[in-house]
């Protein structure tokens, strides 16, 4: 019988204004790295950070419930000037705080 994958906690938050402008910067480096800079990455990942800190200020610490947050969100966000939608925000964050080398419970 396959077991499920258990979830991706991670730690209280500490110092959401310092959280939120590292994921923010790292967010708008990877958008810019990954195809062209554009100005629309700003906003982007402006954004991505507000929602995802907002998160986790409620007490959402579950990587997978933060990821599916920030999908949710985005959506009504006008992707049309980006080669990026949701989904690929909502990875990019998933990915750089997996790989940043934070302590996870």
């Amino acid at each position: 019988m396959s077991q499920p994958i258990p979830p991706i906690v991670l730690p209280p938050i500490q110092n959401p204004e310092l959280e939120r402008q590292w994921l923010e910067s790292a967010l708008r480096q990877w958008l810019n790295e990954e195809f062209i800079p554009e100005i629309i990455n700003d906003t982007i990942a402006f954004r991505a950070s507000q929602i995802f800190i907002r998160q986790r200020l409620e007490g959402e610490n579950d990587l997978g419930c933060l990821v599916i947050a920030i999908v949710t969100e985005m959506q009504s966000f006008d992707f049309q000037k980006s080669f990026y939608s949701e989904f690929a925000i909502a990875n990019a964050v998933s990915d750089l705080i997996l790989n940043s080398g934070i302590n996870l419970v």
